[in-house]
């Protein structure tokens, strides 16, 4: 028997018992084009009654790249607190290098990505980017250049590094993003498919605990029953959370969409249940999407 998951409306049907809200961007924000209808107005009922806002995304740029997006594209400024993304979390593994493997990466970087992630490691010193995978020591995988592409595109590229035996760090764990109609692989289907050829791969985003221990460094560190997750993805969103000891909210209008619209576009609550029995991960909510 499937179990059902709780549907609502908006946001302040759940919002009350918590201080702290974490926000995926892509599918819940906005659709890589505009933000979606309600999502200012939602933000700015959050901040006006004092909640911190942090907008978490898996995109595989920095903090200053994606805020310069946002608002150019018209999400208020005024609606968030905070922002982290795995690009930064990248920027600092590979700044830092206290943590494995990057306390043990060479130094040689070859970036399978476009020229838009550079930001990720261009001003890092020590580091030399080779264009011949024969020269590099490891691969950062930000994803592919246009949305048509497909993993056998890459597939040459994969090949190669896994005979090398090159490390490789993926710095966009999403499987898939919807660019308004568009739906378009991302750097963790690449990442899926270079683990299938027996290459090593360092997942940096979410779910994984890393980027959210930053997040509530960010936020000062609020108890994990006072923040809530909002996000489209199961696997990244959901699953990220419920390891944090987060409430979570399924924006369920996201990637999954066109999955769970029934008659008319409406969300079925018997398809999500559906979904949310297949994927075996549950969040403590779902809304159609991000609204007050």
């Amino acid at each position: 028997m499937t179990e059902s998951v709780p549907v609502i409306d908006g946001l302040s049907a759940l919002a009350e018992p918590y201080d702290a809200f974490i926000l995926d961007l892509w599918g819940v924000v906005h659709d890589g084009v505009r933000p979606f209808p309600g999502v200012n107005a939602c933000l700015a009922e959050l901040r006006a009654r004092g909640r911190t806002v942090l907008l978490l995304s898996n995109a595989p740029r920095r903090t200053g790249a994606i805020a310069g997006k946002l608002g150019a594209m018209g999400v208020d400024p005024a609606g968030w607190t905070w922002l982290m993304s795995s690009g930064e979390a990248t920027h600092e593994a590979l700044r830092d290098r206290d943590a494995a493997p990057f306390d043990r990466l060479g130094r040689r970087l070859y970036h399978l990505g476009p020229e838009r992630d550079v930001d990720v490691y261009a001003d890092l010193p020590g580091y030399t980017v080779v264009h011949r995978l024969a020269e590099a020591d490891f691969v950062l995988n930000t994803g592919p250049d246009s949305y048509d592409e497909t993993v056998d595109d890459h597939r040459p590229v994969l090949s190669e590094a896994a005979e090398r035996g090159l490390p490789m760090i993926c710095a966009n764990p999403d499987l898939v993003v919807m660019v308004g109609e568009i739906r378009a692989i991302c750097a963790g289907t690449l990442a899926l498919e270079y683990e299938a050829m027996g290459g090593a791969v360092a997942w940096i985003g979410k779910p994984y605990p890393a980027v959210y221990r930053r997040c509530l460094g960010l936020m000062g560190d609020p108890a994990p029953d006072r923040v809530l997750a909002v996000g489209d993805s199961l696997r990244t969103d959901v699953a990220g959370a419920q390891a944090m000891g987060f409430d979570s909210l399924f924006v369920a209008g996201g990637i999954h969409g066109e999955d769970l619209a029934g008659p008319g576009g409406a969300l079925d609550a018997g398809r999500l249940a559906d979904l949310v029995a297949d994927r075996g991960i549950a969040p403590n909510a779902a809304i159609a999407e991000l609204r007050w």
